[in-house]
């Protein structure tokens, strides 16, 4: 009898535990939106124009595709480029990755793209290594710059990771 109830009890555990795990990871593969705030102060080297940006960004984990709007105002100049750079820290720079424009598209507010990564740069993306870069007539090499901080778990246990190495 009490094999039975051993087999049975197994059974419904084991049930519970399969669809706990599909939910979890269905739950993990739901794209996620969250935003990015562009400025000069996050240059580098700071510039410190008037104009700001604003990029809604959505991310979908599960296929790799990132889709942007990216909205901007108040720059010194027209804008020349638009680009993801990666893979850097904060007050570092980086290489471009990938245009936020198709070429002869216009530069004007607001620019809505989308593309799927490959998987090295769906990593460094997701761990918050790349930067949005929006370089004008006046800077070239950029005016205003947003770093990319997913709200993904991995970005998270990252970030405090690397805060908890600070304080020791």
């Amino acid at each position: 009898m009490n094999n039975v109830l051993f087999r049975r009890a197994m059974v419904v555990v084991t049930t519970v535990l399969s669809v706990g795990a599909a939910w979890l990871a269905m739950a993990r593969a739901e794209p996620i939106s969250f935003k990015v705030p562009l400025s000069g102060g996050q240059e580098v080297p700071a510039v410190f124009p008037a104009g700001a940006g604003l990029a809604d960004i959505t991310y979908d984990p599960a296929t790799r595709v990132v889709t942007w709007t990216l909205t901007y105002n108040a720059l010194s100049s027209p804008v020349t480029m638009a680009q993801f750079h990666g893979p850097a820290q904060p007050g570092k720079n980086a290489p471009s990755k990938l245009s936020l424009v198709k070429p002869g598209s216009p530069l004007e507010s607001p620019i809505s793209g989308q593309a799927t990564l490959p998987p090295d740069q769906a990593q460094q993306f997701a761990a918050g290594e790349w930067y949005i870069n929006i370089g004008t007539q006046n800077h070239p090499e950029g005016e205003i710059r947003g770093q990319i901080l997913t709200p993904l778990p991995s970005h998270t246990e990252d970030a405090q990771h690397r805060s908890r190495r600070r304080k020791h």
